[in-house]
């Protein structure tokens, strides 16, 4: 059987260093990099989503940053589509793709495939309704239905819990029975070495937090206040992601500026710790400092060859 051709994932938390990361390899790799941080696709979204600014793209190609309007929809079948082509196109290349981002359901998906399930729209609307009103009650339905996956998720995460009730819904298994069952999760699509990286939670908390001011500092309510004057409905899925709503709730006026700031760093910092969960929970990560870059390229090198 021929042997899968190699790519390199980053993973970890946000704010831990994988762009940085990731251009450095791309530079030392002959590579290019593809983003999965799924907040980073949209186009108008740069200062609240820490996006590889124009000096770094110039030195490597980046790829699936910017690439949907505010109002459009996404999802890892789509994103599978269009990875798949890139991929293609790199290696044409003789280059090295390079993935970095914090989505790790698209990685997943990337990696193992997609579940071989057509979700119908009544269902996906239905729950997507009953989300809208109340995630906490439909996380009560997926633990009385599911207690085994609803066990290892977030009870306001409503991205895997809408999607596990979809599953349910439609199959009428849990959800954690395809985790098992699931041939794509045992035959990966690509051979794919994957880096993690993490600090101390001290310093990966300090770190977020520091990083949540610059951002501010930088412009972040400024470029919201833009969007929403351009006509953009403050409802936007887009808008949901880490600090939007905050920002939005400040300039309406309904919190002051150091509540805002307080708010966002306090749930960047429980995301990072749910994409750590995730990740930890991922096979064949190998996990390093981000400040070890001279030893994640010798380890690359040495898993390239070939």
């Amino acid at each position: 059987m021929k042997e899968k051709k190699k790519i390199v994932a980053i993973v970890g938390p946000t704010g831990v260093g994988k762009s940085e990361l990731a251009l450095f390899l791309a530079q030392n790799l002959n590579g290019e990099i593809i983003n999965f941080d799924s907040i980073q696709f949209y186009k108008e979204l740069n200062k609240g989503t820490a996006k590889p600014g124009p000096e770094e793209r110039k030195k490597v190609p980046h790829h699936l940053y910017d690439l949907l309007d505010l109002d459009e929809e996404f999802n890892a079948a789509k994103f599978v589509k269009i990875a798949d082509d890139l991929i293609k196109e790199i290696f044409e290349r003789k280059k090295i793709p390079i993935l970095v981002g914090g989505t790790g359901l698209y990685l997943r998906a990337l990696e193992y495939g997609l579940f071989p399930i057509e979700i119908p729209q009544k269902i996906r609307e239905e729950i997507k309704k009953e989300a809208e009103k109340n995630i906490e009650i439909l996380y009560e339905k997926l633990k009385s239905l599911d207690p085994e996956y609803a066990k290892k998720i977030f009870p306001k995460d409503k991205v895997r819990i809408t999607r596990a009730l979809e599953v349910i819904y439609t199959s009428g298994k849990p959800f954690s029975e395809f985790h098992k069952e699931n041939p794509f999760f045992k035959n990966p699509r690509y051979q794919i070495i994957k880096i993690g990286l993490n600090l101390p939670r001290k310093i990966l908390y300090a770190k977020i937090n520091e990083r949540v001011i610059k951002m501010i500092s930088q412009g972040w309510i400024e470029e919201v206040k833009n969007l929403l004057n351009k006509g953009y409905s403050p409802h936007l899925k887009p808008f949901k992601a880490i600090g939007y709503k905050y920002i939005i709730k400040y300039l309406e006026e309904e919190i002051p500026i150091e509540k805002t700031i307080e708010l966002i760093q306090k749930d960047t910092r429980h995301y990072a710790k749910r994409q750590l969960t995730w990740f930890k929970k991922e096979p064949n990560i190998h996990w390093f400092s981000p400040e070890e870059k001279e030893e994640i390229l010798k380890f690359l090198k040495e898993k390239l060859k070939n």
